[in-house]
């Protein structure tokens, strides 16, 4: 056996960084090395292509332990994550039953969203019947105006039935800046229901009454420096408002809970929960709470550091999640628990790969609550606390995140996150965002797979798209005028109502490839047209080559093609292009597929159709189904 004071690796020369580079530099044979191998990340920073020892050095990320302030690598010492479905109560027997059934199936959190009218004793004795509060998490939604009566409802059944409070978590779910932010719904009395419902769960010392939803952030296309620094300037102004008003900070930012999305940008989503962390501890150590109990945990001056600890409940993502090829939303919402599992998260909830275009159902929800399972039982990501820590690439993201959030929390809390809410200019910001998110998306510079590349040619999706069923919401808010509220709208929804309106026009059209002339090229076009126009939902008919142009046509004509693609190579679109027009004028419609040099010469003689890497994907789409007569 080999000591285990021997470093491995000895026999090999330490390699410096200036040695990395002169052999990348090389490699690249010229190309820029910036323009080739840095990423331009959407959030405004770069990322390198590979760190080294030397980037940790001075980082601030480095140097805790799992369980230990500022907690960037986790509030706890061990990385057991609670695993959470939700479930809409329309029939309290019903959820009830349903509640037991995935308790038996490996659920440790459940979430209740409970109608209005709905919040009363005889029902949450119906609801929590053979449940045992003290061993899962228990979470509640109502409307915000019935959540101090549900606190109160609770505290109640748990008392009756000999429970120890003390023993007892999960959350109620209030929140009044969510409400404006989604429907413009404003309530002035909004803080003094909190103050209220923080004294009526005060003998549930581990029940969370307040939440922080950057997740509706997430869902509406935010940069991943913008959830994180506006989730911060929301928990902060929770903490400056109640404060204010006389609850004692420590109370305060115990009762919070922060509700974050997880995007598909694996290491980085990793690096915002680590961030998050640490720089919430650091906003909540501002308030100096005080430790009014013998805690192991206290800081200087009695400071309480447990009310630092920032709990997180981490959803997947709904903005990325798309209505045709859905299966693809299992690998979406499967990497995106990874990063949740890796990062150290409080409780996970994974939403079904189908619930964009139905109610989801028992083989969905199953599904959901495996791919959890399948993560802490096989896969063991709950027996490694903070796994990611020590990665140069990690550390520094996490660095950097929480420098770029840090930034945005100062400037919103210069102004003031709940006027900025008010103002819309949050929402407002976040539409940008979106927006440069949709257009890359159109642009293929982002790429939802089965969407706007690689699409499934033969799917239908028509007849099982449901409509949406709107749920239970509170009365007696009206809308202001001017209010801005966030965008549901999902990344992929464009291409999706294109492709519908496609496949509902009850036409089927046909995209026929005339390849000729250069082998390779014709075969690389192809291809590339055939999934281009596939995502409008066209029918697509490939071809292995024609010697002649007008064989080509004709072959079309046969096929009954509404649009023949021109696949060649650039040199050769000169001759073929002008025949191909002639032939089909004013009958199908001539696409050429590429960007040749004689473009400007073709476009003079009227051919007016042209596909290639710098297209916008979705318009050029648009404008065929116009001219096909479909709207």
């Amino acid at each position: 056996m080999s000591s285990s004071k021997e470093k491995l690796f000895s026999e090999f020369p330490a390699v410096s960084t200036e040695q990395w580079m002169g052999k990348i530099t090389a490699d690249l044979k010229g190309a820029d090395f910036e323009k080739k191998l840095v990423w331009k990340t959407n959030e405004g920073f770069n990322v390198r292509p590979f760190y080294r020892e030397e980037d940790l050095a001075g980082l601030k990320t480095t140097g805790s332990l799992p369980g230990e302030f500022p907690y960037v690598r986790g509030v706890k010492k061990d990385n057991d994550w609670y695993v959470r479905q939700d479930i809409a109560v329309t029939d309290f027997v019903g959820a009830n039953q349903k509640a037991l059934d995935i308790l038996n199936r490996g659920i440790t959190s459940l979430g209740f969203h409970i109608p209005p009218d709905g919040v009363s004793k005889e029902n949450i004795a119906v609801l929590l019947n053979g449940i045992l509060p003290e061993h899962i998490e228990l979470n509640f939604t109502t409307c915000n105006l019935q959540s101090v009566k549900l606190i109160r409802l609770l505290v109640e059944y748990f008392k009756e039935n000999r429970y120890d409070l003390k023993k007892i978590q999960g959350s109620v779910h209030i929140d009044f800046i969510g409400m404006v932010l989604r429907k413009g719904h404003v309530k002035e009395e909004w803080l003094q229901v909190m103050t209220d419902a923080i004294a009526a769960a005060s003998e549930l010392t581990r029940l969370k009454v307040l939440a922080v939803n950057a997740c509706l952030l997430n869902n509406a296309g935010s940069f991943i420096t913008q959830e994180l620094g506006y989730a911060l300037a929301w928990g902060n102004e929770l903490l400056h408002r109640l404060t204010e008003a006389g609850v004692d900070p420590t109370l305060a930012a115990k009762k919070i809970k922060f509700n974050f999305g997880i995007g598909s940008n694996y290491f980085m989503e990793i690096a915002k929960f680590r961030a998050a962390r640490w720089l919430w501890a650091e906003i909540v150590k501002a308030y100096q709470p005080a430790c009014n109990t013998d805690c192991p945990n206290e800081g200087p001056d009695d400071e309480c550091r447990c009310a630092a600890k920032m709990n997180i409940c981490a959803q997947t993502s709904t903005f990325n999640q798309t209505v045709f090829d859905a299966y693809v939303n299992l690998l979406r919402t499967q990497t995106e628990a990874m990063s949740a599992g890796i990062a150290g998260v409080n409780s996970l909830l994974v939403k079904t790969f189908d619930e964009t275009y139905k109610t989801p159902d028992d083989f969905s929800e199953r599904i959901a609550r495996n791919q959890q399972l399948l993560l802490k039982e096989e896969c063991h990501f709950d027996k490694v606390v903070d796994a990611s820590a020590g990665s140069y690439y990690i550390e520094t993201l996490t660095d950097t995140l929480a420098k770029e959030a840090w930034n945005i929390f100062l400037e919103t809390e210069e102004k003031g996150f709940y006027d900025l809410v008010l103002a819309g200019e949050i929402q407002n910001t976040i539409h940008a965002s979106a927006g440069k998110r949709f257009k890359a998306l159109a642009q293929r510079r982002e790429v939802l797979l089965g969407t706007n590349q690689f699409p499934n040619f033969t799917e239908k999706m028509g007849s099982a798209v449901q409509a949406n069923v709107p749920s239970g919401s509170c009365t007696g808010h009206p809308k202001p005028v001017g209010i801005e509220t966030l965008s549901t709208k999902r990344l992929g929804e464009a291409f999706e109502t294109l492709r519908l309106s496609t496949e509902q026009s009850g036409k089927e059209i046909k995209a026929f490839m005339l390849t000729i002339g250069h082998l390779a090229m014709r075969l690389a076009r192809s291809q590339f047209s055939s999934n281009f126009l596939a995502c409008a939902g066209y029918k697509v008919i490939d071809n292995l080559g024609f010697e002649t142009v007008e064989q080509g046509v004709a072959a079309a004509r046969k096929a009954g093609a509404d649009i023949i693609v021109l696949c060649s190579s650039d040199d050769e679109y000169a001759v073929y292009a002008p025949e191909a027009h002639q032939l089909t004028k004013d009958k199908e419609i001539l696409i050429i597929a590429g960007a040749p040099a004689c473009m400007e010469e073709l476009k003079a003689q009227g051919i007016t159709h042209y596909i290639n890497v710098r297209s916008n994907v979705l318009e050029t789409l648009q404008g065929l189904n116009i001219q096909l007569g479909i709207q």
